[in-house]
């Protein structure tokens, strides 16, 4: 069977035109590319993604809403996401957010290990304790980011006795207060090309306690001007680039999270 494919393939070369040819080389190398990645082995950190998409499809197949919204979404009669938002539909279920979104999540690190002086490693959990009669009652936060990279991101906070569970529960906080965000261009002469937009379309301000920040639109390439935590909001929101300023208690990574947000609702809010 492969000599004669071969032979074929032979005859289709002396008879076809140099385009052709060129063409009929490029197909068989993506062939053998795509034969070469099917048999390398995979990564553990790509075998766990596969995993997790697999109980992820396993989870919404069982899963059974409880609410009309949840219902119509699972029925197929509910499909346009943007739609659940400006008709001001409340959502309840996070699984609602799953079947008619695909996105990614991130950790946003909110606190610190112990270590020498003070000067402990931020990591994504944060300790607290509370005195009580029978002993120190210990209980991790979490704060979680989720977005498609096409306009809709969410941040949510969990608590729990132990790390996972308040993972599991920022995780679903945060699907449930998704936002769309309205991306734009940096310049009018770049909206005419059609092009994927980039960054924000207009300075936008938020607030949260004492934090102050200003998003200002910036050309493209300039990458994300802003701090570690607040890159992985935009980077999940879609946006590329953008230059920031934040004023107050910055160190304060729940406030820049919020304050964060609150400016990218403003896009949505000012163009309406």
């Amino acid at each position: 069977m492969a000599e004669n494919d071969t032979i074929n393939t032979m005859k289709d070369l002396i008879e076809a035109t140099p385009e052709e040819v060129a063409k009929l080389e490029k197909q068989q190398e993506e062939q053998a590319a795509r034969l070469r990645e099917e048999e390398r082995p995979l990564t553990k950190s790509q075998r766990k993604a596969q995993r997790d998409e697999e109980n992820e499809k396993k989870a919404l197949a069982a899963w059974v809403p409880k609410t009309a919204l949840g219902k119509a979404v699972k029925a197929g009669k509910e499909k346009d996401f943007d739609e659940l938002l400006t008709s001001h539909k409340k959502i309840l279920e996070s699984e609602i957010v799953d079947l008619l979104l695909r996105l990614e999540n991130d950790l946003l690190l909110i606190g610190q290990a112990k270590g020498k002086f003070g000067g402990g490693k931020r990591r994504a959990w944060r300790q607290t304790q509370k005195k009580t009669m029978e002993g120190n009652v210990v209980t991790f936060s979490s704060l979680a980011v989720v977005g498609d990279r096409k306009g809709h991101v969410g941040i949510g906070m969990g608590r729990a006795k132990e790390t996972l569970p308040s993972r599991t529960k920022a995780l679903r906080q945060a699907k449930l207060s998704i936002i769309k965000v309205e991306r734009g261009y940096e310049s009018p002469e770049e909206k005419a090309l059609k092009v994927e937009p980039h960054t924000v379309p207009f300075i936008v301000q938020g607030k949260c306690g004492s934090i102050r920040i200003k998003l200002i639109p910036a050309p493209r390439g300039t990458g994300l001007v802003v701090g570690d935590e607040c890159k992985k909001i935009l980077r999940l929101a879609g946006i590329a680039d953008v230059y920031a300023v934040t004023r107050g208690q910055t160190r304060t990574t729940f406030n820049v999270a919020k304050a964060c947000i609150d400016a990218l609702k403003k896009t949505k809010e000012m163009q309406l």
